[in-house]
């Protein structure tokens, strides 16, 4: 009430209060008559009313508009609770339709099992069945069904079997052996800065030797200006070993400081 008074423009406390109050003085002497009362006071009268009227208008308004603001607050309220009502019902639907696809998916493991327990019941019999077959087979083996009654078929026999058995063994002698191989990256790391990277290279390519082959090199930054040479190289294992190798390039101490196995590939 006092935020809308105050924005109205037609007010003033002082002036009214003392109008308000000359009234009441007059309405308790009770001797003051229509024709005593000076114009001045009547106009202050009036516009009493008229503030009064004003102020009856304004709370009404107010009354309106907080009425309206609760129809608005009601009317959120029940959208919301048809959002939620409609939001229930889809969940209830959603859970029946789980329950039926659990119902139905139990159904058809308990007919898988009893389809399974009638494969396995009808096998037993079945795997007594070949444990026979395979007895009696076991039983025909010793059968000689080579045997000949004349000594001349026994003897044409053994002599197909050693035909056959010698063919075998020098196709397996002609086929070759399969030669194990390996790839190592070796690190070679040198003296210091001054030492000549491309002789020290040169100088452990020179280390040749049956099932070694060398390949590409690249130089390899370490630190404080210092490269270190990275060699690959591949070699038979049962010709060459790599503990030979590494002792043959540290023999080259004038470049070699150390040598390390970067990388090891079997081929």
């Amino acid at each position: 009430m006092a935020s809308c008074l105050s924005q109205e423009k037609f007010w003033d406390k002082t002036r009214f209060a003392n109008a308000e109050r000359q009234y009441y003085e007059l309405l308790n002497k009770g001797s003051c008559s229509a024709s005593n009362v000076s114009p001045q006071t009547n106009i202050l009268v009036s516009e009493i009313k008229k503030a009064r009227e004003q102020i009856k208008i304004s709370l009404e308004k107010m009354g309106g508009i907080s009425d309206a603001g609760s129809c608005q607050i009601q009317s959120d309220i029940l959208t919301r609770l048809a959002h939620v009502e409609e939001e229930n019902a889809e969940l209830k639907s959603l859970v029946a339709s789980l329950k039926d696809m659990c119902l139905d998916s139990q159904k058809r493991i308990q007919a898988l099992e009893a389809t399974l327990c009638n494969k396995s019941s009808g096998a037993a019999p079945a795997a007594a069945a070949a444990a026979e077959e395979s007895k009696k087979s076991d039983d025909d083996d010793g059968v000689d069904l080579f045997a000949s009654d004349s000594e001349e078929e026994s003897e044409e026999a053994a002599r197909i079997r050693q035909e056959r058995l010698a063919a075998y063994a020098k196709k397996k002698e002609k086929k070759p052996a399969l030669i194990a191989k390996s790839s190592l990256v070796l690190d070679v790391k040198p003296w210091d800065d001054e030492t000549d990277l491309g002789q020290m290279e040169t100088e452990i390519r020179k280390i040749t030797t049956d099932g070694l082959l060398w390949g590409a090199s690249k130089l390899v930054p370490v630190a404080f200006g210092i490269k270190k040479l990275s060699i690959s190289c591949v070699v038979e294992d049962e010709k060459v070993s790599i503990d030979w190798l590494t002792e043959e390039i540290e023999k080259l101490e004038d470049f070699v400081q150390s040598v390390d196995i970067a990388a090891f590939n079997k081929i």
